[in-house]
C-alpha cells in the first residue's frame, strides 16, 4: 500500500540499479576493488532514504500523540526537533569517523543505531521513552548521509560525479516531503507505534544485503578528534534550538528554565566554536573549516539553502495541525492532502536538474523564491473556513518553488569549493540544513503558540485561537520570503575554475 507513494523516487533508484547491472558506474583508481561500487552506492541510496523519512514522519502523528501522550505541541514538536538536532551535533564528527573507520563498520554502525532507535520508539511507554528512541535514530542518520557522499566521491570519477551527486540529491529530498503522507496513511489503519513497527523489517533487510555487498571501498588513516570542537558544537546548537523552543514553552506556561539562559548559552558557544574552528583551519584537527565561507557562491547559496528548509519543515509541521485541528480532518485525509505536493517535488527534480545544466543557477533560484513566497503568502490567509482545495493548491504551488531552489542551490554551493574544502563543504551544508529543519521546526510552533495564546486570552475559542496562532506563523514566514527573493537575485552558477564542476558563471 505504501509502494506508490514512492513513484518519482523509485526511477532514480532503478536507474541507479541498472547502472550497477551494466557496470556503468566507474571506480575511481584509487578504489577499484573486487566489488563493484555500483551496488553499495545502490544500497546506501536505499538506506538512506528509509533513514531520512524518519525526519518528517511524526509531522501528521503530532495531534494524534498530543491525545494519547497528554502533551502540549511545544512539547510534541520535540519528538521533530531533537531529530533534526540531534542529527546537526553528529554530522559534524562525521569527518572525522569517516576518515578513522572503514566503510563497512560504519554502515553497520549506522544501520544499526537507527534500528536500535526505531525498536525503542515502537516500544516506548511514554513520551520520554519515545523520544530517547528518535534521538537514537537521529544518530544512525546522521551518520549514514555523509557515509553516501563522501563514498561517491571516492569511487565515482570527477567527470561522472556530478550526475550521481544529482541522481542522490533528487532520491533524498523527496523522502521528508513524502513523510507525513507514510504517517497519515499508517495512521487512519494502525495505532502510531506502527509508523516505527513498519520500519523494523526494512532496516533488518537492509542491515543483511550490506552484510553481502558493502566493501571497504575507501581508506582509512589516524586522525585527530577536537573534543572541545565537538562539545563547544553541541552547546552552541543545543542551545540555541533549546532557547527558541522554549519560546514556545513559555507561551504556555510551560517553560523550563528562563528562555534567554539558553539562548545566551547557544550563542557564546556559536562564537567560541566559530573561533576554534578559525585557529586550527590549516590543521587535520579542523571539525568544519570554515574557509568555505570566503566563496561568495557557497556563503549565498547556503543563506538560501536554511530559509529553504526552514520553510519546508516548519510548513511540515504546522499544516498537518492546522488540517486536523482546524478544519478536523482524520489522519488519512491529512497524508492525502500533503501527498500531492511532495510528489509534484519528486517529478520536477530531473527536469529542474536538467534545466541547471543548460541555464544555471540564476534563473531557477529566483523564479523559485517568487513561487514560494506565493505560496507563503497564500498560507498567511488560511482559516477555519478555508476550502480544503485551497489549501491542496497552495501547497503545490509552494512545493514547486522550493523543487526549484534546492538542486540549483546545492550544486552551486558544492560545485564552487576546490576539492580540498569539498568534504568540509558537504559536511557544513548537511549541518546547517538540520539546523535549518530544527530551527524552522521550533520558530513555526513558536510563533503559532504565542499568536494563538494571544487570541484566547481576547475570548477566541479554542478553533480560532488555533487557527490565528498559524496565520501568525505563516505571515512572519511571508514577510521574510520577500527578502529571499532580493537575495536569490544574487545567486551564480560556479565557473568550472571555482570547483570540481560546474557550468560557467550565469
Amino acid at each position: 500500500m505504501l509502494f506508490w507513494q514512492f513513484l518519482p523516487t523509485w526511477p532514480h533508484l532503478l536507474r541507479l540499479v541498472v547502472m550497477v547491472s551494466t557496470g556503468t558506474v566507474p571506480t575511481a583508481p584509487s578504489a577499484a576493488k573486487a566489488t563493484r561500487p555500483g551496488a553499495v552506492i545502490a544500497l546506501l541510496v536505499v538506506a538512506a532514504f528509509v533513514v531520512i523519512l524518519n525526519e518528517t514522519i511524526m509531522g501528521v502523528a503530532l495531534p494524534e500523540l498530543m491525545r494519547e501522550l497528554d502533551i502540549a505541541a511545544a512539547t510534541a514538536q520535540w519528538l521533530t526537533t531533537a531529530f533534526l538536532l540531534t542529527m546537526a551535533v553528529v554530522i559534524p564528527t562525521t569527518g572525522f569517523l569517516i576518515q578513522r573507520f572503514p566503510l563497512r563498520a560504519l554502515f553497520f554502525a549506522a544501520m544499526g543505531l537507527f534500528t536500535l532507535g526505531t525498536v525503542i520508539a515502537a516500544v516506548a511507554p511514554g513520551f520520554g521513552v519515545l523520544l530517547i528512541g528518535r534521538i537514537v535514530q537521529a544518530s544512525g542518520t546522521a551518520i549514514m548521509i555523509p557515509l553516501l557522499f563522501t563514498t561517491v566521491l571516492n569511487v565515482v570519477p570527477v567527470h561522472r560525479r556530478g550526475r550521481m551527486m544529482g541522481l542522490i540529491s533528487i532520491v533524498i529530498s523527496v523522502a521528508p516531503a513524502v513523510g507525513p503522507t507514510v504517517s497519515g496513511l499508517i495512521l487512519s489503519v494502525f495505532p502510531w507505534r506502527a509508523m516505527f513497527i513498519v520500519m523494523i523489517p526494512i532496516a533488518l533487510v537492509a542491515i543483511a544485503l550490506g552484510a553481502r555487498w558493502v566493501q571497504n571501498l575507501t581508506e582509512t588513516r589516524r586522525v585527530t578528534l577536537d573534543v572541545v570542537s565537538v562539545v563547544l558544537s553541541a552547546l552552541a546548537f543545543g542551545g540555541l534550538i533549546f532557547g527558541l523552543s522554549s519560546i514556545g514553552e513559555a507561551a504556555g506556561g510551560h517553560a523550563l528554565v528562563p528562555i534567554w539562559i539558553p539562548l545566551a548559552v547557544g550563542a557564546v558557544a556559536l562564537a567560541a566554536f566559530v573561533v576554534r574552528q578559525l585557529r586550527l583551519g590549516a590543521t587535520d584537527r579542523v571539525l568544519l573549516n570554515l574557509a568555505v565561507f570566503r566563496h561568495s557562491t557557497f556563503s549565498v547559496a547556503v543563506i538560501l539553502v536554511v530559509v529553504a528548509m526552514t520553510t519546508l519543515f516548519g510548513v511540515l509541521i504546522l499544516l498537518p495541525l492546522y488540517l486536523q485541528n482546524v478544519l478536523a480532518l482524520g489522519t488519512l485525509p491529512t497524508g492525502l492532502m500533503l501527498l500531492p505536493g511532495g510528489l509534484l517535488m519528486g517529478l520536477m527534480a530531473p527536469l529542474v536538474g536538467t534545466l541547471f545544466d543548460r541555464f544555471g543557477a540564476r534563473p531557477l533560484v529566483l523564479p523559485g523564491a517568487v513561487v514560494a513566497a506565493v505560496a507563503l503568502w497564500g498560507f498567511a490567509t488560511l482559516s477555519a473556513s478555508t476550502p480544503i482545495g485551497f489549501v491542496i493548491a497552495v501547497h503545490c504551488v509552494l512545493s514547486l518553488g522550493l523543487a526549484f531552489m534546492f538542486t540549483p542551490l546545492m550544486t552551486s554551493a558544492l560545485g564552487s569549493l576546490p576539492p580540498v574544502l569539498y568534504p568540509h563543504g558537504s559536511a557544513i551544508v548537511s549541518t546547517v540544513q538540520q539546523l535549518a529543519g530544527a530551527a524552522g521546526t521550533a520558530l513555526f510552533v513558536t510563533l503559532m503558540t504565542v499568536g494563538a495564546a494571544s487570541a484566547a486570552s481576547e475570548g477566541s475559542g479554542i478553533v480560532e485561537a488555533t487557527a490565528s496562532g498559524i496565520h501568525t506563523a505563516f505571515f512572519v514566514a511571508a514577510c521574510l520570503s520577500l527578502a529571499v527573493i532580493v537575495l536569490a537575485a544574487f545567486v551564480r552558477t560556479p565557473k568550472p575554475a571555482e570547483g570540481v564542476q560546474g557550468v560557467p558563471g550565469r
